[in-house]
């Protein structure tokens, strides 16, 4: 059976088990009713590797990175590594032809040891310390996006050649998102705004300097974007912000990049960004704005990194125990829980969750998805459909956990963190192990 894993019913199919714009490219059941995703049965990585534990399907996500590359022509994409980095995951995303942006001297590490080519690398955070920016401009970072007056003063002083960089501007856009990802609006941390001539301030400070080479401008409207339009609307008001630093100050920037967040479904009928939509509101919004503002045409970055890495992944939990209480919902709990995904409880994501080491015929019932820890709104899905007779030892999986979840994992009650094992053509292996008790003790210094 294939991805689509149609059931027959009374001679028609019944719906979709697996909805393919949420699962993995290569999800499918076996004969016994499994969940197989890269050729490999979930049951036997729970067996070898146990629960919870996190999935990467390597041929989503190098599909995900040669559709951005084939939608976006003439677009530089750069994947967002905050999203999901491993030092494999780092060398897919260079033999894709991405680049990678990175946040922290460890995420530079990371890219590094997975052999992606520093100029190919974007260094981004809103509070870089003066060893970050000395050790990314030592490794030669492509680029370096500043975003506060404080970073300029700091990386002045520390570049021993000229490196470019980028001014983190933001346009001002709402995307009426949850308020933790909304990141395009005025009154939050990043960047400089485009009222009150903060940005062109920045952009005096950075002409001042010899050492930094201004080449472009950087800005981030949000997470979860759908509608490209708004990307549209970015490139108009950055645009004519670029314009406005060449007539004030007689350079030309050549580089606009316009970030990501580019949304993804989580349930069965969520919107997700159309890359073919995209391509063509960027190269209208491109022609249009360049011809009113008389400016050359820019390159053009972006940098997707749920959109990549996402549907790549996947989570499997053991059922520990099963609970109805008296006129309440009914408790499906698991081995792992918010300290594997806090997104349930910082943002209030939701997710699909499906029966993995079986398929069940018989009838559904709607239930809470509940965590091991020492929270009542320690939850990985509220309300979903799970078949009535999930028992104690049953294996859960849960779609769409490639991004955020590895990366914003924690130790909390010192529970250890999963590994993260990548599947393919049949085979699978460990990209990150298991943290173990040891690991915990061994920062503790009593």
């Amino acid at each position: 059976m294939t991805l689509i894993d149609i059931l027959p019913s009374l001679g028609q199919a019944a719906p979709v088990r697996f909805d393919p714009a949420i699962w993995p490219v290569t999800t499918r059941s076996d004969e016994e009713g499994r969940l197989c995703v890269g050729g490999v049965a979930l049951t036997d990585i729970a067996d070898e590797f146990h629960t919870p534990a996190y999935v990467i399907d390597e041929t989503d996500f190098r599909h995900r990175a040669r559709r951005y590359r084939k939608a976006l022509r003439g677009v530089e994409v750069v994947y967002a590594a905050k999203s999901l980095l491993t030092t494999a995951v780092a060398r897919w995303a260079r033999e894709e032809g991405l680049g990678v942006d990175v946040c922290s001297g460890g995420e530079l590490a990371v890219a590094l040891a997975g052999g992606v080519e520093p100029a190919r690398i974007v260094k981004h955070g809103n509070a870089k310390s003066p060893d970050e920016l000395r050790d990314a401009t030592r490794a030669g970072v492509g680029r370096i996006v500043l975003d506060s007056y404080m970073e300029i003063a700091y990386l002045a002083g520390l570049a021993r050649r000229r490196q470019p960089v980028l001014i983190r501007v933001t346009p001002d856009i709402d995307i009426h998102g949850h308020r933790a990802v909304t990141t395009g609006i005025s009154d939050q941390k990043f960047g400089f705004t485009l009222h009150g001539d903060r940005a062109d301030v920045a952009a005096q400070r950075v002409l001042a300097h010899p050492a930094l080479d201004l080449v472009g401008l950087h800005c981030h409207i949000g997470s979860q974007v759908t509608d490209a339009a708004r990307y549209g609307e970015a490139i108009h008001r950055m645009i004519a912000a670029m314009a406005d630093i060449r007539t004030r100050h007689g350079v030309i920037l050549t580089e606009l990049n316009i970030g990501g967040g580019h949304g993804i479904p989580y349930v069965s009928g969520d919107r997700e960004l159309d890359l073919n939509e995209l391509a063509g509101v960027i190269e209208n919004a491109l022609d249009e704005v360049c011809a009113a503002e008389h400016f050359p045409r820019p390159t053009v970055v972006v940098e997707p990194g749920r959109a990549i890495s996402g549907r790549a992944g996947l989570t499997l939990y053991r059922v520990c125990s099963v609970k109805t209480q008296p006129g309440g919902r009914t408790f499906v709990a698991v081995d792992g829980g918010m300290s594997d995904n806090p997104r349930v409880s910082l943002y209030g994501a939701q997710y699909t969750v499906a029966l993995a080491n079986r398929r069940s015929l018989g009838a559904k019932r709607t239930v809470t998805v509940a965590g091991r820890h020492c929270e009542a709104g320690d939850e990985i899905a509220r309300d979903v459909e799970l078949p009535a007779d999930v028992q104690p030892g049953d294996l859960l999986a849960v779609a769409c956990t490639g991004s955020y979840h590895h990366s914003m994992a924690s130790n909390y009650n010192m529970v250890c963190r999963p590994p993260v094992v990548a599947v393919k053509d049949g085979r699978a292996r460990a990209l990150v192990r298991r943290e173990t008790i040891a690991d915990l003790l061994s920062r503790d210094c009593g």
